[in-house]
């Protein structure tokens, strides 16, 4: 059975000072050999910002892209469950082969069932993103963005990223309400039977906790962050097994 690698939160940027990271995590890619993957799959902010002109892609996005490509081509499933920053993932992607899962997906992992969700919006306290979230989706919203320019697009969007940051501010992210409302929504998932397995991303908090369901023990797992940590997830078929390559200081 092949293997399937899972990240989330590489937050990746269309900046020339952002030039660096993206080609660490270019060649973090290219560490994975194809023919032992079938799937690989990003729980969301694959990208500080996404947004897609009609003719017109950021082109500091190529690499990344291009590696997506390949793995495509040689037979692997790319997915990519949109998170609060690429919210507005959609044909571009897809047209190169991407599966973009604009809330969520349930997929099979041996004879288990995984749902996977970024996990933005899960807690109902922050009802100011929420209203946003639902706002920035509304059609004639995306339509009119079309006309702001793409370098003033960049700039707007590193403003919003900044601000949606202060959601982590906590030195320890384990206990952030964003976490304790991602393993609260396992729970009940689970409990109700509605799936073996559920994956997160948005709470910047890697973790693996056990969870009982009506067929037996599931699980709750964080894929964490690779914006800082280069956290990241494979399942070789029959476990799990994360890896956290923070760089030393």
């Amino acid at each position: 059975m092949k293997k399937t690698l899972l990240f989330s939160d590489v937050h990746l940027k269309a900046t020339a000072g952002d030039a660096t990271r993206r080609a660490e995590f270019v060649g973090f890619l290219r560490r994975f050999s194809p023919d032992e993957f079938d799937r690989v799959i990003c729980l969301g902010d694959l990208f500080d910002f996404w947004y897609e002109y009609r003719s017109v892609i950021f082109s500091d996005f190529f690499g990344v892209l291009r590696v997506f490509a390949d793995w495509i081509d040689a037979g692997v499933e790319v997915h990519l469950v949109c998170g609060n920053h690429d919210f507005w993932a959609g044909r571009f992607l897809r047209e190169i082969g991407v599966q973009v899962h604009e809330n969520s997906v349930n997929l099979p992992f041996g004879p288990r069932t995984a749902h996977i969700i970024h996990g933005d919006g899960i807690n109902k306290d922050d009802y100011r993103y929420r209203a946003w979230k639902r706002f920035a989706k509304l059609p004639f919203i995306v339509e009119a963005f079309r006309w702001v320019h793409p370098d003033l697009a960049m700039g707007i969007a590193r403003a919003v990223s900044h601000s949606s940051r202060t959601l982590f501010n906590t030195r320890d992210p384990y206990v952030s309400a964003e976490a304790v409302s991602l393993r609260a929504y396992a729970k009940e998932v689970i409990e109700k039977g509605e799936a073996d397995y559920v994956m997160c991303g948005h709470a910047h908090a890697m973790e693996i906790i056990e969870m009982q369901g009506p067929s037996g023990t599931g699980l709750y797992l964080n894929t964490g962050e690779w914006l800082r940590r280069r956290c990241h997830t494979l399942w070789d078929g029959h476990t799990f097994h994360q890896f956290d390559e923070a760089p030393k200081p």
